[in-house]
Formats: structure tokens, sequence, C-alpha cells
């Protein structure tokens, strides 16, 4: 039976309102309602379309919040192409750029300046969104410029892009399709390291890795979860009016959301005022931007300069330089990891740089510090890989006293939590702590067995541990399923209460029953990833198996080599492993493969696939993605992905300060592949 017609009216009474809501939320920054309230529209208009499915539209609000994970992505061939654009770097390159633009004009017209549009460049990953009849039907990424991946169910989750556009100023064409950036605020950003940082996950590196990631994720309730917004920069087709300003004004009448900040400018000393206001005022943004794109502004000036094969004529991003800043380096110590590994750390002395106070920075490992040569006492060059993270680029040697330099830095022969010696371990770089009972690897051994990836605990964060491990109420990772026998202790705890221990416990029964795949890889043996750690649950089907099995069968799994073997049964040959495996045991942790990890497992992407059946190594550190990431990306692809270099390697991807790995991929020949290769070859797929 259909809805009643006053049922039908206050559905579509609230979209209307909701849509209002969202408008002046995201675009205009003018709420009218505290959060609660839009709550309360949205939760009544989502329990009207349940009662009554034929309420429930492709452009309703209540749409937005995710639904079942995606098999996989299909491609999108972009027509036009989605071109990049030529950067310009200082003064002199811009004003090159307007000659040559005033050179393919002709007559009195070269002689006036030209009109262009300043926006700000947004750090996030290209979008293009298709609109018919006023809905959104299709969202992709950029891909390689000509191919993309459909990433609808994603975008329909950014809240500022809406799913409708509003026809009261201006008539939306029937057909639309316009081109802008996902982006990461800045603020969501930070809350959401808070979040991985009490769950004692790794933190994401910077905002647009983390967004390039998250669009290309198979979960859209989890896209939704990371609270991804975005701008329009761009009408494609159909033409709308004469110039590009007129068309921003027309996408932000229509309800897009269109960049803050654009200008109209006439001439390069306009171009270069904006620059100038733009330096340093961009921090104050809560959203990442390097640089400035300068477009021409009208658009039959642009179709007669047209494009190369790589970017258009008409248009060129400015880059900022990214700021560097001196200051001293007045320590150097060791932080301990969950497999022992120590990574040294410099303290420096407080300087600011690029929004904020900086007081260390990674230097890596013991191989990188010993290339640039850092010494405690050093003035150094420091900038933010990413505008994020804090690096060490330079070591200031002339400035070191000659009378009296600092000595090299020795790296420590003791681990500086618990003073057992430390090891180099074959040819690996890492400096390791070889005592499993080291305060720190147990520490860190814990955080890594509650992570989302692990057996997902909620809530149990590094500070929670720490409490935890002070109390006495654990000591390992098994001890954690004790605590409902430590109940009164544990609501007893500074900032505990019957809440936070009860939420606990359920947490803690909750992850009996992970995917045995997740136990494997919680238990943080050497080697042994996520991708790894499912291939054995799928093979062996039960831990007890697993840890029966000989090298042999160990090796005979796809993607599992001597290294990898050799490190699974040293742990299961260590008493003191099988007994905390017992104790979990004991406590209700299923020990066997769930439906899906029996199931066989799906092949890997078909097509013209340069990863498929590859063996690659990662090195350095990547701008667009996390390690992990890349390594998700290769893997859906078919590709091994593996963590030393050898004549088996098929590819090196070698981000900014690769070491050893990278010199090694030279010396035996393997293909090494830049980012910007890596993610050409990426987008081929």
């Amino acid at each position: 039976m259909s809805a009643p017609r006053r049922l039908r009216q206050r559905a579509e009474e609230l979209r209307r309102e909701i849509r209002r809501h969202e408008h002046l939320y995201y675009q205009l920054g003018q709420p009218e309602v505290p959060d609660f309230e839009f709550d309360a529209l949205l939760e009544e208009l989502r329990r009207l379309e349940e009662q009554h499915s034929e309420l429930r539209a492709a452009d309703s609000p209540t749409q937005r919040v995710g639904g079942e994970p995606l098999e996989g992505f299909r491609q999108v061939a972009h027509d036009p192409p989605m071109l990049s654009l030529d950067n310009t770097y200082s003064d002199d390159e811009l004003a090159e750029w307007f000659g040559r633009l005033d050179r393919l004009r002709s007559g009195a017209a070269a002689r006036a300046p030209l009109d262009v549009v300043t926006e700000l460049k947004v750090d996030g990953v290209s979008i293009s969104l298709w609109y018919e009849a006023g809905v959104l039907v299709q969202a992709a990424t950029r891909g390689n410029g000509r191919v993309g991946d459909d990433v609808t169910e994603n975008v329909r989750t950014i809240r500022n892009v809406p799913l409708r556009l509003s026809d009261e100023e201006y008539e939306v064409p029937s057909k639309l399709l316009v081109r802008g950036e996902a982006y990461l605020p800045r603020p969501t950003f930070v809350k959401l390291n808070e979040e991985r940082k009490r769950a004692g996950e790794p933190l994401y590196v910077n905002p647009r890795n983390t967004v390039a990631g998250t669009i290309r994720l198979l979960d859209s309730a989890e896209v939704a979860r990371r609270r991804l917004l975005a701008i329009v920069y761009d009408l494609v087709e159909p033409r709308a009016a004469d110039t590009h300003a007129e068309h921003l004004e027309r996408l932000a009448a229509w309800g897009l959301p269109v960049g803050p900040a654009w200008q109209r400018a006439r001439g390069i000393d306009e171009v270069r005022a904006y620059l100038e206001r733009w330096r340093e005022k961009r921090r104050t943004l809560d959203f990442d931007t390097d640089g400035v794109v300068v477009k021409v502004d009208s658009l039959d000036l642009r179709r007669r300069f047209g494009s190369t094969s790589k970017a258009p004529r008409w248009a060129v991003a400015y880059k900022f330089e990214t700021e560097q800043v001196e200051t001293r380096v007045l320590a150097i110590h060791a932080q301990v990891g969950r497999t022992g590994a120590l990574t040294p750390v410099a303290e420096l002395e407080p300087v600011f740089v690029a929004g904020t106070t900086v007081k260390r920075a990674t230097l890596h490992n013991y191989e990188d510090l010993e290339r640039k040569d850092v010494r405690v006492g050093d003035f150094v060059v420091i900038e933010k890989g990413g505008e994020i993270i804090p690096k060490v680029v330079a070591v200031r040697a002339e400035r070191r006293s000659k009378k009296h330099p600092p000595p090299p830095f020795v790296p420590p022969e003791k681990c500086p939590v618990c003073g057992h010696a430390v090891a180099r371990l074959g040819d690996e770089v890492a400096l390791r702590c070889v005592n499993a009972g080291c305060p720190a690897v147990v520490r860190e051994s814990i955080r890594h067995f509650v992570t989302r990836n692990a057996m997902d605990i909620e809530g149990l964060g590094e500070k929670l541990i720490d409490q935890l491990l002070e109390a006495g109420l654990i000591h390992d990772y098994a001890s954690l399923f004790d605590l409902p026998a430590k109940d009164a202790a544990l609501r007893e705890l500074p900032g505990w209460g019957d809440l936070s221990a009860r939420n606990l416990l359920e947490q803690l029964e909750r992850s009996k029953q992970r995917p045995l795949g997740a136990l494997i890889f919680a238990l943080g043996i050497r080697f042994v990833g996520e991708r790894v750690a499912s291939l054995l649950a799928r093979h062996f089907q039960t831990l007890d198996v697993l840890a029966a099995a000989t090298e042999e069968e160990l090796v005979a799994v796809e993607e599992v080599g001597p290294k990898v073997a050799a490190s699974l049964r040293q742990f299961f040959a260590d008493r003191s492993n099988r007994d905390r495996v017992a104790r979990l045991a004991a406590a209700g942790v299923s020990m066997r493969a769930t439906a899906d990890e029996a199931a066989p497992e799906a092949a890997p992407a078909p097509g013209d696939n340069p990863f498929a059946g590859k063996t690659v190594v990662l090195t350095g550190t990547l701008e667009r993605f996390t390690r992990d990431e890349a390594k998700k990306h290769l893997e859906r692809l078919g590709a091994r992905v593996v963590g030393s270099v050898s004549k088996k390697t098929d590819y090196v991807v070698a981000g900014e300060e690769a070491g050893s790995k990278l010199d090694k991929a030279r010396e035996l020949g393997v293909e090494v592949l830049d980012e910007v290769r890596f993610v050409e070859l990426l987008g081929e797929v």
C-alpha cells in the first residue's frame, strides 16, 4: 500500500528543509539550527523512508550515509579528458606564461591586460560529477585523465556535494558535467588521527594521502565516517555563459560548493597581489592549499588557445614554495616499536613552521641518520613533508664549530627502555631490541593487537593501555581477556566508571569472533601483514594447523617466502608465544576461519594490468599514499608486496628518502618507479 498523501508531503518537506540546512552549513557557513535539531530532521526522514520504501529517492539526504561494501570499481571514460595543469614556481615563470598567451592573441587585444580568474588550489583528489535533470548520477576519480574509477557511492557521502541541484536562480541544464576536488579539512584530519592514536593505529601522513585512499575505499560507510568535503572549479559542459567567472557564479547558485576565495584579475600585477595576499593567509584556512590556479576568463579565448596533450594552455598552477626553517638539534633519542625496531627522533629547539610549532622530527632510521650526518648540536633545515610531517632535509655542517665540532652520532648498543642489547638482523637497516619482554615492545604489541585491522577493540588507545599496564591489570595482549574477572578494579581506575568498564568488556567479548586472518595479524608476527595473514587463514583454516605447519608447508602458500616461513616457525616455536595463544583460546577467542575466509579468493582485477602477478617493493615516503594505501592498491591488482629487494623483484616504488632498497634495486637492475610513474600505471588499470 502506498504512503498516505500527508506522509509523502512530509517527506518532501523534510528533504527540502534538510537540503536548505546543508547548504547553509556547508556552502555559506551560516547554520541556523544546532546539530541535534538537524539530526532529528534527518532521523524523521529516515524513519519515513524505512516505513514506506516508495518514499526513498536517489537524491534523498538519507542516502549519504553509505551502503554495503562494493565489489570493485567500474571504469569511467572522461570526455573531454581530465588534463593536468602546468606548474610555475617563480614570478619569472608566471610572466613567461602571460607572455606566451599575449603572443597567441593578436592586434590591440594583445596589448591590453589579460583577464583571468585566480583560485586557491585545494590539495586533494580530482573528481568529476555528472548531473542529469539536476540529480547526481555519477562521480569519478581522475585516474589517468582518460579513464577513472566510478566512485559515485562514495561521493554521495560528501555532505556539501548536492544530490539535487537548486534551480531557484538559474535553470539547471538537463545534463551537466562539472569537475572539482575532494579534500579533508584539517580539523577533521586532526580528529581522525587522534582517534587512530587512541586506538593504537598508524597515523595518517597528511590530508591529501588520506583523501586519495578514502575516495577509493570499497566501503562507502567508512567513507562517510571520514567526512570529506569538496569544491568544484569548472563547468565543463554545457557552456552556460561567456566567462569562467560567470560559470562559477552559476555553479554556486545551483548549490555546488565553489572555492571560497576566487577572484577576477586583470593582468599579471593583480595576480601578483593575489599571490602575496594568500602566501601566508592560506595557513589560516581549514584545508590544505599548495598554490594558486590562474585561468583565462574568456571561454572564447580558451578555445583559441587550446591544449597540449597533457595540459590546457589557458591555465597554470603557481606553486608556493615549501617553507623551510633552521633550528638546532638538542638531542637524538630512540623510540621502540612493537617488533623492537628503534627509530631515531631528533629533539629540536622549538621553531614555528607552516602554521605550527615543531619540537621534534623523525630521522627514519640510523642509516638515514648516518647518511645525512645529523649530530647533536647541529643546525638543521626542516620542512613539513606534505605540509604535515616535520622532517630534516639538510644539515648546516658549515655552522659547526671548527675547534670543537660535535662528535658523529653513535647508534645505541642497548635498548633505551629495557637496557637489553640491540642487534641488526640479517641485511636489515633497522636496529632492534631482541628482548620480547621489553616494556616498550609489550606496550606496542598490545597497541597493535587492539587496532581496527587486528582485533578491533575500540576505545583502547595508548593512554588507557598505559593506565592498565601501570595498574598491573594487564601484562600482555592475552591478559586483556582476563579483565572481566577484574571488573571491580577496572571500575576504580581514575577516570573510569561503570559505563567505561562495561563498554570495554563488551568490546572484548565482541572481538572474540574476529576473522582468523585478523587474529593472525594481531599476533604481530614479523613479516606477516594483513594480506599474508588472510592468505594463511584461508589456507590452514585453524590456528592450530598453522602453528604445526612445517616451513615447507608454509612456503607452499602463495606469497609466503622462506623469510616469512622462518619467522612463523620461530614465533610458534617460542614457548611464551604458544602460551599467549593458548590463553586466547581458553578465553574463547575464535581460532577458526570464518565462512568468508573459507570461500575461494576473488581473482585480481582483469584487463591490461601491469602489476598482476608481479613482486613489488615499496620504499621511501610517498606523497599521494600512505605505505598501507599503496600496498592495498597493489594487492587489489594482484601484486605481491614484499619488504626486501631481490632478483625476483619486478618493481621498486621509490618515494622520498628512499634508502638502501633503492640502491639494491639499481645494483640488481630492478625497474624503479617514481611516484609519478607509479600513479600513472595505477591509473591505466
